[in-house]
């Protein structure tokens, strides 16, 4: 209440300036007419000033605000790849049941951004089949227990009000992690509590794998070097190495 008070205080003392200034003039000058020619001036650029100040001015300043928000959100996507996102996809996609991920999804140095494009449609459209015994399942529990933390500490960010899709992906990792970690024996789950374990997995699988390659093609455009590294250790490569070799 007091701000917006304060704000009518001010509108209200800023129009009786602008009253008392054109009395001054009159009373200094004795010319109505010519306070009267700059008055009727001033009001008739109001609504040019309004159109600069709200259309085109608040439009560049939002975007500038939109894409330094898009910057730090890639900047939380990131971290969340190099901790647990791409270690995540690799663990994940040796469990395929085909053994090995599409060539599709097999992300390439000279990809563009219509190769990144289409292979979002396709990770989109594709239900991956995912095989988890009790073995990868304790494997994966460990994994995401360790990181737990550090997924909760991303949901705190206020960035991610910005990015919807990275929030549910985030919810869906974060719920894997969750149903593994109430399971204190995963040497003793039952077949159909793998099953339901699975299609867990499956959900959070495909939306890490859409997120990373829309950040492997931000990466393409804006950061070549990060994308050369990102390149080398890409989680869907059967050998992926840091080392150049060419």
């Amino acid at each position: 209440m007091n701000s917006k008070r304060w704000i009518i205080w001010f509108g209200v003392s800023l129009v009786i300036l602008a009253v008392g200034l054109h009395f001054l003039h009159f009373l200094i000058f004795r010319d109505a007419h010519h306070v009267l020619i700059y008055l009727l001036g001033d009001i008739a650029f109001v609504p040019l000033e309004v159109l600069l100040v709200t259309l085109v001015l608040h439009q560049v300043l939002a975007n500038r605000e939109r894409r330094s928000r898009l910057h730090k959100m890639n900047m939380v996507i990131g971290a969340f790849f190099s901790e647990v996102g791409a270690d995540f996809i690799r663990r994940i996609s040796r469990l395929e049941s085909s053994g090995s991920p599409p060539p599709q999804l097999q992300v390439r140095q000279e990809w563009t951004a219509k190769d990144y494009a289409a292979a979002r449609k396709f990770a989109a459209r594709r239900k991956a089949q995912i095989t988890l015994d009790r073995e990868s399942a304790g494997d994966l529990r460990e994994f995401l227990l360790q990181r737990r933390t550090f997924l909760l500490r991303l949901l705190e960010n206020p960035h991610l009000l910005e990015h919807e899709v990275f929030t549910d992906l985030l919810w869906a990792v974060l719920h894997l992690a969750e149903e593994l970690a109430a399971r204190t024996d995963p040497a003793a789950l039952p077949d159909s509590d793998l099953e339901h374990l699975s299609g867990d997995v499956e959900r959070a699988y495909g939306r890490v794998l859409r997120e990373w390659l829309a950040y492997m093609n931000h990466l393409r455009k804006d950061y070549p070097y990060l994308y050369s590294l990102a390149i080398r250790l890409n989680p869907m490569a059967s050998e992926p190495s840091p080392i150049v070799t060419q």
